[in-house]
């Protein structure tokens, strides 16, 4: 019989990345689109790193005599993660200017375009091969990305401070740059941790990943603001959006951990249909038929996927391109 534990923590953490998702878009679309709160987001990222990257050390060096030596091999040993932590701040930066363009629905559900992206930089980076019922289901959801996206920029109520159509234009072209990167970045960290092995855990590399995060929002901030961070501005709302950044980052490492990609998908489909629905509800966003629309071929699309019981290769991940099969020297042994 299967121990039932390992399900039971599936389920718990996919239901707080669901959760979380729901909450952190509903909240900086309120921060930014009803409050205008004036701070700074980069100020929020790198609080939201700092606590991340505290939790995540905490975790790599338990159990460890010497933890100060083992979080300086891991800064040692953190080469890799030092691009990918680039692309992370660029796509962090991306949403926050998304959202005070576009509303929270349509941002979520062009979102849904990032399974595209990663099945695309999957397969070209990671050599995955996708079933044709995958492929189907992919192009599916990006018709109902397209139906959203054209029914929020005829609609003009995309935004709060836009009756303009460039300002939804600027709005969709954000999310669409954060989605390729975002594809990108999933192939990319993917093969780095495949790479690894057993030698670093999704906690070792969080906290590498965060080493460098903090190193490039602390530069962000000095450029935007002429110095070290103020922190002006800051609201409960600012700081309750610092500990759900927090909470995702590692909330995303526990679902590799007791989940896989197919559910952690399904959480996300759950966010859409959430976000679109509290939205409606609590800030009375205009729902049109279009976004209906290209919200439900999203969500069905999402579940097509993640259901097709095609299966997999068994070495599909055996062969890793050179770049990402790198070997590194175990400065953590």
């Amino acid at each position: 019989m299967d121990d039932p534990k390992p399900a039971t923590a599936r389920i718990a953490v996919l239901a707080a990345l669901l959760f979380q998702s729901v909450a952190y878009n509903l909240l900086r679309r309120y921060s930014q689109g009803v409050l205008h709160e004036n701070y700074s987001y980069a100020e929020v990222l790198v609080l939201a790193e700092i606590a991340k990257t505290a939790v995540a050390g905490a975790v790599a060096c338990r159990g460890e005599a010497n933890p100060v030596a083992t979080l300086a091999a891991l800064a040692k040993d953190s080469r890799q993660m030092l691009f990918l932590a680039a692309v992370y701040a660029t796509m962090n930066l991306l949403s926050f200017a998304a959202l005070r363009r576009v509303d929270a629905s349509t941002f979520t559900v062009c979102a849904q375009l990032k399974t595209l992206s990663t099945a695309g930089c999957s397969a070209v980076f990671l050599r995955r091969a996708l079933s044709p019922a995958k492929w189907r289901a992919l192009a599916s959801l990006t018709v109902g990305a397209i139906l959203v996206s054209l029914s929020a920029l005829e609609g003009g109520g995309a935004a709060e401070d836009a009756g303009d159509r460039r300002v939804a234009v600027v709005g969709l072209a954000a999310v669409l740059t954060e989605v390729t990167l975002s594809g990108f970045a999933s192939a990319y960290f993917e093969g780095v941790i495949k790479a690894s092995g057993k030698r670093r855990t999704i906690f070792d590399r969080n906290f590498q990943l965060g080493l460098h995060s903090l190193l490039l929002y602390g530069a962000v901030i000095a450029l935007e603001g002429g110095g070290p961070p103020r922190f002006r501005g800051f609201s409960s709302t600012a700081f309750a959006l610092v500990a759900l950044g927090a909470a995702g980052g590692l909330l995303v490492a526990l679902t590799l951990k007791y989940a896989d990609a197919i559910l952690k998908t399904l959480a996300t489909a759950g966010a859409v249909v959430g976000s679109i629905a509290l939205e409606a509800l609590l800030f009375g966003a205009p729902l049109s038929a279009g976004t209906a629309l290209g919200a439900a071929v999203v969500v069905i699309a999402i579940f097509d996927y993640a259901l097709d019981a095609t299966p997999k290769p068994e070495d599909e991940l055996e062969d890793l391109p050179p770049l990402l099969d790198a070997p590194t020297r175990d400065d953590h042994a």
